[in-house]
């Protein structure tokens, strides 16, 4: 394996990693300082669906996030949104920054009153990593389009729109701001704060928290900025991020910042349009942004009614959105889950696994964390269709070194469901359900210690009615500690030669099941760097699958766990990250597709919209000569969930309306289907997201 490079660098890692997670200890959100799908819309092949019999692929895996985030909006550590209307389309559209990733574009694809935000095109594909933890867009240049202007790792930056207002494509203007101090990471906003026509800049700094501002020396039309004109202004600390709005609706310009800390500071202007004067108002945001830190704000009338909205980003990334439903002078803040929220997020390197806690028939999930703490996420919901509520409160007794990884199952034979968490350290601590708490049993295994980042997994390997313990550890290798006791009384014997020879980088992490409906286990493994590998046990030995799992992005510290959340009796692919976040996969193993002859098509299968759709779905296509045309709906499972058409058509366009449900009326679940169309010669297919 293409893995043994890593190791050489495994022990700068390891001091890297250990100076850092120190300073966690202190404060977690001095990763600050670290640098680090949903598919086509419109798909067309000639298909038909059947049962798959031969070999399987990475093809087999279709990534459903929303299964962990309804709103399809990704949660970003340090996430930074701003909106702009990037399409001319006459609403706003969301720019999502973070500390990870460039900054991710979601389209508005309804109203100017009732927004739903799409994953866009990669409109930013030119903008570097390290230029753009924030990005605000504003005519720069006069030219009528909205240039792109980023604060990063590299100070402040440029990227001038030479594609227009309806399909922007941007380009770095080196030296556009060799004039102004900004340090690293500044965060940047724009208005005419003096009443002359052109747009000044306000800066928030990283390292004092500063913010100043810098008048515009240039003009409307060739903006320049420079020392010779720039104000300190305010100091909330550390980490400023300011933004303008006139929140009153008087005529001028207000000021809200957030920080690092709580909450915001919020400057009113009391004086006008071509002279400032601030006046402490932070009142007006009282409560909020009590509960989340490093809050990064944006506001803006998401709802068309003429009063200025609070989205703000997070530490964690989760964004938060407050509709004003008070007065522009007096505002009241009524918080609103539907457009953002609902995304699963633990807060940095989530370790999921399921089992059924609470006995109602479904799997619930818990987690470890960055901080050494255990998340529970109880399913709510159905073993068909999961739906989420965290309580961690239940887990609040258990506090472990950072880095924790958590696993369960009944070691006593109480009938009760215990816990085993590992952590940073390379020990092994072991929580037995006592029915009212999870007391810490020191002696379980006292004399196992993996060397760092141990990973556990319970799991009867053997077969042989008990459970087996294997830990995943820092140097990608894997140990394996039969149980050679009973169910209720383990006695741990190491077997060095279970996963000999396997050694997938660092960090390792596994899952165990039978994915691929043959009589072989499985294992699928996770690393730090990005990757997952598929092994099953053939002959006594552990067989790397090379191309089963190698198509799948996931993220750092990948952490996978197979579970059947869909009800449809295969096993799909959760997996967690260093963001704190989980991917999902649904497993589509029951699903084939065979390339049919290619006759002339008699009928076309247009775009679905909207996708994804709640509560319903136009399916247009075209027929260019008289024939029997079908048009079926499709889980993917490959069952049939409704027959919309079977009839003759003659040439024309079409249009189908589906709403979500089967061919009794019961509403589907959330997910994945297919849509076919059959003209008697050939078959389309395309993939629709439902939304609940």
């Amino acid at each position: 394996m293409e893995r043994a490079a890593n190791k050489s660098f495994n022990f700068l890692l390891r001091f890297v990693q250990t100076i850092y997670n120190l300073c966690i200890v202190r404060s977690w959100y001095m990763q600050k300082y670290l640098k680090g799908t949903l598919m086509s819309r419109h798909t067309i092949y000639p298909l038909v669906i059947l049962l798959l019999a031969g070999t399987l692929s990475a093809q087999m895996w279709v990534q459903n996030d929303l299964i962990f985030n309804p709103s399809g909006i990704p949660s970003l550590p340090f996430s930074q949104p701003r909106f702009a209307d990037l399409d001319d389309d006459g609403d706003l559209d969301l720019i999502l920054g973070s500390i990870s990733k460039p900054p991710r574009y979601f389209e508005n694809h309804g109203t100017s009153t009732n927004p739903r935000f799409q994953p866009g095109d990669n409109i930013f594909s030119a903008i570097s990593e390290l230029d753009c933890e924030v990005a605000v867009f504003v005519d720069l240049d006069g030219d009528d389009d909205l240039d792109a202007v980023t604060g990063g790792y590299t100070g402040l930056q440029l990227y001038d729109n030479h594609g227009g207002k309806s399909a922007p494509a941007f380009t770095k203007k080196e030296g556009a701001f060799t004039g102004v101090s900004a340090g690293i990471n500044p965060v940047p906003h724009f208005a005419d704060l003096d009443g002359d026509n052109d747009f000044d800049l306000v800066l928030g700094y990283s390292e004092s928290g500063a913010v100043k501002y810098y008048e515009n020396q240039g003009t409307a039309d060739s903006a320049a900025f420079n020392a010779n004109g720039v104000e300190t202004w305010f100091d909330v600390g550390l980490y400023a991020y300011p933004y303008f709005s006139d929140l009153d609706s008087d005529g001028d310009y207000d000021l809200l910042v957030g920080r690092d800390g709580y909450g915001f500071h919020y400057y009113r202007n009391n004086g006008n349009q071509f002279s400032w004067a601030w006046i402490d108002s932070d009142v007006h945001f009282n409560g909020l942004g009590q509960s989340t830190y490093w809050n990064s704000p944006s506001l803006i009338d998401l709802n068309g009614d003429g009063k200025q909205d609070l989205v703000h980003g997070t530490a964690s990334g989760p964004l938060r959105y407050y509709r004003n439903t008070g007065s522009l002078d007096q505002p009241s803040w009524l918080e609103v889950t539907s457009l953002f929220g609902g995304v699963l997020d633990v807060g940095g390197a989530s370790t999921p696994i399921f089992i059924d806690f609470d006995g109602d028939g479904d799997v619930d999930m818990l987690s470890g964390s960055t901080l050494g703490s255990i998340k529970y996420f109880e399913n709510i919901g159905t073993r068909y269709n999961a739906a989420w509520k965290a309580d961690h409160t239940r887990f609040s007794s258990i506090d472990h070194s950072i880095y924790a990884a958590v696993t369960a199952g009944d070691l006593n034979g109480d009938g009760l469901i215990d816990l085993v968490v590992g952590d940073l350290s390379g020990n092994l601590f072991y929580h037995p359900n006592s029915g009212s708490g999870f007391p810490y049993d020191a002696s379980m295994f006292s004399d196992i210690n993996v060397g760092g980042f141990a990973a556990p997994k319970l799991y009867d390997m053997d077969m042989d009615s008990d459970l087996d313990l294997i830990v995943g550890h820092e140097n990608g290798e894997i140990s394996y500690y039969e149980n050679t006791g009973s169910s209720a009384l383990p006695v741990w014997t190491h077997d060095p030669n279970m996963f000999s020879g396997i050694d997938v980088g660092s960090n390792a992490t596994m899952t165990f099941g039978y994915v691929d409906n043959n009589a072989n286990l499985d294992m699928i493994t996770g690393d730090l760097f990005r990757e997952l590998q598929f092994f099953s046990f053939e002959g006594g030995i552990w067989v790397e699958k090379t191309d089963m799992v190698s198509d799948l992005t996931v993220g750092q510290n990948a952490t996978p766990a197979l579970v059947d959340l869909d009800g449809d009796t295969d096993i799909d692919l959760a997996v967690g990250n260093y963001d704190g976040t989980f991917n999902y996969f649904e497993n589509t193993t029951v699903v084939g597709i065979r390339e049919t002859p290619a006759l002339p098509a008699r009928a076309t299968l247009h775009n679905a919209f909207p996708n994804p759709f709640n509560p319903s779905t136009q399916i247009g296509f075209s027929v260019t000569q008289t024939g029997q045309i079908s048009v079926k709906i499709y889980d993917l499972s490959g069952r049939q969930i409704k027959e919309l058409l079977s009839s003759e058509l003659a040439a024309g366009e079409y249009s189908l309306e589906w709403d979500g449900t089967d061919t009794k009326g019961h509403g589907m679940t959330a997910g994945v289907y297919l849509v076919v169309l059959s003209d008697g010669h050939n078959y389309q297919t395309q993939k629709i997201t439902y939304l609940k």
